[in-house]
């Protein structure tokens, strides 16, 4: 067995009820330096790698940019994005039209949300990412950490929108056995 430390995210500046995916937004440099050297205390305290995986975006990235400061190998990996949310990404959630939030969740799986990328897609991009992924640290999304874990735990059945892991807390670690 093999296990994988996934992180999320330090918390952004003024995202508060906004539906995030793509949107770069910023997260107070000293947060991401503080979730870093989290980061390394634990890698420490357990023997991991030097190792991080990052999502491209920002406030994932810079958390690997302090580590690899610190002499850490950073490696950026585009599946690690957040889901693509379309014409929704940045919007605040409470200015959504109702029907078209009840469209993704009466087909979670493969409806793209604002003409997105359907769940499908980022669950697949999460298991090839999960397939090949070292046994470095991952600094991540919330949604793309929930594919993660509907993976591990739904043998493959297809998401339901009731049925999804909840997000995990900004900074926090979970972690991800695979075979």
């Amino acid at each position: 067995m093999h296990e994988l430390s996934l992180w999320r995210h330090a918390r952004p500046n003024g995202v508060e009820g906004c539906c995030i995916g793509h949107t770069e937004v910023q997260v107070d440099r000293r947060k991401s330096k503080r979730l870093a050297h989290r980061i390394r205390a634990w890698a420490r305290r357990h023997g991991a790698p030097r190792e991080v995986v990052t999502s491209p975006l920002r406030r994932a990235a810079d958390v690997g940019r302090w580590l690899a400061r610190w002499g850490w190998q950073h490696r950026v990996d585009a599946r690690l994005l957040e889901l693509d949310f379309g014409d929704w990404d940045g919007r605040d959630w409470a200015a959504m039209p109702l029907e078209a939030i009840d469209a993704w969740c009466a087909d979670f799986a493969h409806h793209a949300p604002g003409g997105g990328e359907p769940v499908a897609a980022l669950l697949a991009r999460c298991a090839g990412f999960i397939a090949d992924a070292p046994g470095a640290c991952i600094v991540g999304h919330a949604g793309w950490i929930s594919a993660a874990l509907w993976l591990e735990r739904s043998g493959g059945a297809p998401p339901e929108a009731g049925a999804w892991p909840r997000a995990v807390d900004y900074g926090a670690r979970v972690t991800l056995t695979r075979a």
